[in-house]
């Protein structure tokens, strides 16, 4: 199973976690020969092996033959998983899993489900950050070069893993999952095709989070060039009546559904992993950068590939004074998080969970408790 040294030889894809998100990437994955050798890292190997052949099978109906193995892989033992990458000597890792899928309040009833996500998705951050945190231990303990792609709330892991020296290498989904929507909305009203307009998207969750439901940018601090290519320069398009179509005609399925939109964003980043290739795409935390952000992806992370006249700097100010808004007031230089008063007093009244500040090293021990709290709180509608 070990990965060849050869550089002409297929990367080899280690998922961890197969949940939804990640047994759709899997699909696609395997639908693609530049991808299609992958193995997949989880507690239960019994289910992941039959997840894997489901999608060996199917992309078998479509002509590709890949490979799919199966390892053991418990995150909270640090020094068992590090063994197993060792050995395993994945090329490129993608991080699936997380201790609360976002999604998990959405089977709430509607009005509390609505009330409960004034809260945003900052005050969540334990439940993703936990597992994160654990796993780039183990690859730093590990000594493998492997880049790893989150898909757990990387606008946020990111910036703080990195203030440790321990940031995924990139992120997958959220300011990606809204940008085909833009493009299909800017080329409508500048009469084009899509094929024929360019999106560059500087934005923090919260935006891409917003904007489908509301139609508009909400609190949302962002930055968006659009070009075309019949024109010379930055195309004029009226950011209010762009906003207002993901609302309303180009209005798309969401929750577990729109996991496929998410998929296959971290698709368009593995490939361009896997392929060395620069591909363009959008893409939260390359580098371990707060939010969202316009890059190229080659075979160690993604560049930015932000427009003319947006520098480094204002992209970064702009992911923050964004993230603000998703209830994530600062990242201390040790990795310490402060939240936001507002966004935290809703959790507070609702949950009774109140943590307005978060140090790294006790993120486990938040997140045991706020799981705690909203399984008894969502207990009291079933």
């Amino acid at each position: 199973m070990d990965s060849s040294t050869d550089g002409s030889a297929k990367p080899l894809i280690m998922i961890v976690g197969m949940g939804d998100l990640s047994a759709r990437v899997l699909s696609m994955l395997l639908g693609d020969p530049a991808t299609n050798r992958v193995v997949l890292a989880g507690r239960d190997t019994d289910l992941i092996r039959k997840r894997a052949n489901l999608a060996l099978f199917t992309a078998t109906n479509l002509g590709e033959h890949g490979t799919a193995d199966t390892v053991h892989i418990d995150l909270r033992d640090v020094d068992a998983t590090a063994e197993t990458l060792a050995r395993v000597r994945p090329d490129v890792i993608f991080m699936g899993a997380s201790l609360q899928s976002w999604r998990v309040i959405t089977a709430l009833p509607k009005d509390v489900f609505e009330e409960l996500d004034e809260a945003q998705f900052g005050p969540w951050l334990p439940m993703h950050l936990t597992l994160n945190h654990l796993l780039m231990r183990a690859v730093r303990e590990s000594g493998i070069q492997a880049p790893v792609v989150n898909a757990a709330f990387p606008d946020a892991v990111g910036p703080v893993l990195d203030k440790v020296g321990l940031a995924p290498a990139i992120g997958v989904g959220n300011v990606a999952n809204i940008v085909p929507a833009l493009t299909w909305g800017a080329a409508h009203l500048l009469d084009l095709h899509p094929s024929q307009v360019q999106v560059r998207l500087t934005a923090q969750h919260y935006f891409s989070h917003y904007v489908p439901r509301f139609g508009d940018a909400g609190r949302g601090a962002y930055h968006l060039a659009v070009t075309a290519a019949d024109r010379p320069g930055e195309a004029e398009v009226d950011h209010g009546a762009l906003f207002a179509q993901l609302d309303r005609r180009l209005k798309r399925l969401g929750g577990v559904d729109g996991q496929l939109l998410t998929a296959s964003s971290a698709v368009r980043v593995l490939r361009g992993l896997a392929t060395d290739s620069g591909v363009a795409a959008h893409a939260p935390a390359p580098g371990g950068l707060p939010g969202g952000y316009p890059v190229r992806v080659h075979r160690g992370g993604g560049t930015l590939d932000l427009p003319e006249g947006l520098s480094r700097d204002e992209a970064v100010r702009i992911n923050e004074d964004c993230q603000r808004a998703d209830g994530i007031d600062r990242i201390d230089s040790d990795g310490t998080v402060h939240f936001t008063d507002r966004e935290m007093s809703v959790m507070k009244r609702l949950l009774g969970y109140d943590c307005p500040s978060m140090k790294l090293g006790d993120a486990e021990g938040w997140a045991d408790e706020l799981g705690s709290k909203y399984r008894a709180f969502a207990a009291t509608f079933h």
